[in-house]
């Protein structure tokens, strides 16, 4: 992994490098993941039902409307959970508690791995469906490439989004430096330092040296003298 730290990131609290940020791959898939829910969804919803003779709208994909809606919701729920992994990476370095960044990553592993199988149910779903769908159904061949469009970056997205779980799971892997946080970062809660013993808020201390008690009187050079009972 890029950083070394508490789960791929460094120490809590400190400054958020985009350059940085940018050139990891796990935010290159991220993008390139966001890029293929928009043109899923977006496919879907500009070319992806047409009309036949009527008023009347249909899917492209065999007439069947909930093959549409279930691409549209799988490329639309894509597109923001896209952008809320961004923020939480960029917050991510911010987070002092261990344990809530045990959470966030354990979170993005479990929707990262769960959207990597909605992506597989979305491709052969769709790719049935069109595989149904008859020349009559699409006159002048209405919609067509939308429909393939689709298709193919449904299937493109199931490897974004498992090379996002493979990611995560690395850096759950990756585990917690110790030596990083203090103890108030393992509970999330800032401890309340003392004040010092012997001393009163608003009274300045009036303490100097002394010499250590019977010292004045020592002569280091006198001659020892045997005591005389």
């Amino acid at each position: 992994m890029d950083g070394v730290g508490s789960f791929g990131a460094g120490r809590a609290g400190a400054a958020f490098d985009p350059i940085a940020y940018v050139q990891q791959p796990t935010t290159i898939l991220r993008i390139v993941a966001w890029i293929f829910s928009i043109v899923v969804f977006g496919s879907i919803v500009n070319e992806g039902y047409i009309n036949i003779g009527s008023e009347r709208l249909y899917c492209v994909y065999n007439k069947n409307n909930d093959a549409c809606n279930f691409g549209i919701t799988i490329g639309l729920i894509a597109f923001l959970a896209c952008l809320f992994f961004v923020a939480l990476d960029v917050k991510f370095q911010q987070i002092s508690s261990i344990k809530d960044r045990k959470k966030a990553v354990m979170l993005e592993i479990g929707f990262s791995g769960f959207w990597t199988f909605m992506w597989f149910v979305s491709f052969c779903f769709l790719a049935n469906q069109w595989s149904r769908t008859t020349p009559d159904e699409l006159p002048l061949n209405q919609g067509a490439d939308a429909a393939r469009a689709a298709i193919a970056f449904s299937f493109f997205s199931i490897f974004t989004w498992a090379g996002l779980t493979v990611r995560a799971v690395q850096k759950f892997l990756l585990g917690t430096d110790m030596s990083l946080f203090t103890t108030e970062h393992l509970d999330g809660n800032a401890t309340i330092q003392p004040y010092p013993a012997g001393t009163v808020t608003g009274a300045e201390t009036t303490d100097t040296y002394q010499s250590p008690p019977f010292t004045e009187n020592l002569d280091s050079t006198a001659p020892y003298q045997v005591p005389i009972y």
